[in-house]
């Protein structure tokens, strides 16, 4: 509608494929796909960030562990949405209009 703005917009639905990606879908039909490595790496939490401030990666692949998976997620109200990850971490909480913005500024519809 006219005048909608991002924060106007519900999330109407959200796919987690605990081993692909995370597809969220918003009330103004925008759908959108995030990798699970892409959103491990910034996870927004205050421990992550203080790494990716201090030029350090907040996670990287190991190649002698598992794949990235994620093994729980949990709504955080109307909010938001929480993983926990196969690697035991599990603080950081991926606000909806974070996640829609950060969509707008990748122009991206497809997991990278």
């Amino acid at each position: 509608m006219a005048g909608d703005s991002v924060d106007d917009t519900e999330v109407v639905d959200i796919e987690v494929d605990r081993t692909h990606h995370v597809r969220v879908v918003w009330s103004d039909g925008l759908a959108a796909s995030f990798a699970l490595e892409e959103l491990r790496k910034n996870c927004p939490c205050a421990e992550c960030r203080a790494r990716r401030e201090q030029g350090q990666p907040a996670w990287r692949a190991n190649l002698l562990a598992p794949p990235l998976a994620v093994t729980q997620a949990e709504l955080v109200g109307a909010w938001g949405i929480s993983f926990t990850w196969s690697d035991g971490h599990a603080t950081g909480i991926f606000a909806w209009d974070a996640l829609r913005r950060w969509h707008d500024e990748r122009g991206a519809d497809e997991p990278s």
